[in-house]
This record gives structure tokens, C-alpha cells and sequence, in this order.
């Protein structure tokens, strides 16, 4: 837990409501956390499903780890220190905009189980659905269009999880998606349905 080093501040409570923005928006705030390897699919997959519910007149919005990593988060690195600081804000930040009634699609890493169980803390019950999207090292391997694995294992790139740093995989995830095994338009169609069979996206 993050240490509150900020004295005399105090929590504002606001006039309008969670349930009054999504009244509004006609649909339930929600962070939804893909988590996997490094090109398992989770920017993929949270792209397609936010064009998906845009079609759909849901408001939705994807935090992905790189383009995160360029403005709050530039200042960290990839040591598990940086990683564990870094996950802690995109949580805030996914909560504040879960709160403003979002559906809000994240894709991180976000390798130790102990980070993202505290993310799911700071959200109420129902407000996180950790989505693993699975693959194997070996299928990330061959979707390497970025060259990563290949530097990892010339040993360019320190601490790149799947090689040199561990993945801690998801014991109870609300959703399993293994993009080996199916298209991205199936991955898209059972990560949207699971929101709408759970009261995400309204009537």
C-alpha cells in the first residue's frame, strides 16, 4: 500500500452520484483488467470491445500499458518495484473512471497477482473483472511484431516477464480468454457478452 505522504487534505464528497452518471449513460462503471503476456492480445482485444460498445452507444475507454507508460507513467521503469508503483496509479485512475461511470477497458501486464488483487481492492464489489488473457509463451513468441522476446532473449531487454521475470497467472478471474485457441471477433464476443449478461451495458 502506497504511502499517504500528503497532510491536511480532506475527501470531498460530490453532489452528483455514481448511479446519477450511469442513469445518464444508461449502463454500470466497470474496470475490466486483461492481464497477460506481453502479445497474448490484451490491447487487441480492448480495442476491438470498446469500438464494439461505442457502436453499441456505451461509453467505453482502453488504458493500455504503453501508451500509459508515455505521459503518468513515464518516469517508471520495469523493476518490480516500478511495476508494482506503476499498476497502483492505472488502478486508481481505472477506479476514478469507473466511478464516473465508464465502462473502463484495461491492458497490462501486470505480472504479480498481489498488484492486481489490490487494484481489486480499491474497487467495490462488482466494479473489477480480471480477464486473463491467456497464451503461452511460445504463442507470444511467434506474434513477436515488436522483436521483444527476441532482444529478451539476447539478453537486451532485463527483467521481460515470460523470460527473465515471472508471470503469475490469475487463480480466479472472472473470465479465461485463450487467444491460441480462438479469432479475436470469438475473444470480442464473449468478453462483451459477459458484460451484458452481467448488467454492464444496461437494457
Amino acid at each position: 500500500m502506497a504511502e499517504q505522504r500528503a497532510t491536511n487534505i480532506t475527501w470531498h464528497s460530490h453532489h452528483v452520484t455514481r448511479e446519477d452518471r450511469e442513469k445518464l449513460l444508461g449502463q454500470k462503471g466497470v474496470t475490466v483488467w486483461l492481464t497477460g503476456l506481453s502479445g497474448s492480445g490484451k490491447s487487441t482485444i480492448a480495442v476491438a470491445a470498446e469500438e464494439r460498445l461505442i457502436a453499441r452507444g456505451r461509453l467505453a475507454y482502453v488504458l493500455d500499458g504503453d501508451n500509459v507508460r508515455h505521459g503518468l507513467n513515464k518516469n517508471l521503469g520495469f523493476s518490480p518495484e516500478d511495476r508494482t508503483e506503476n499498476i497502483r496509479r492505472i488502478g486508481e485512475v481505472s477506479k476514478l473512471f469507473t466511478e464516473a461511470g465508464v465502462i473502463v477497458f484495461t491492458s497490462f501486464i501486470s505480472p504479480y497477482r498481489a498488484d492486481r488483487d489490490l487494484v481489486r481492492g480499491i474497487h467495490e464489489a462488482g466494479r473489477f473483472v480480471e480477464v486473463h488473457v491467456a497464451a503461452s509463451v511460445e504463442t507470444c513468441e511467434s506474434r513477436d511484431v515488436k522483436g521483444l522476446y527476441a532482444k529478451a532473449r539476447a539478453g537486451e531487454i532485463k527483467e521481460f516477464t515470460g523470460i527473465t521475470a515471472p508471470y503469475e497467472a490469475p487463480l480466479s478471474p472472472e473470465l479465461v480468454i485463450d487467444t491460441s485457441a480462438e479469432p479475436v471477433e470469438k475473444s470480442v464476443e464473449r468478453l462483451v457478452t459477459y458484460l451484458a449478461e452481467n448488467g454492464y451495458l444496461g437494457s
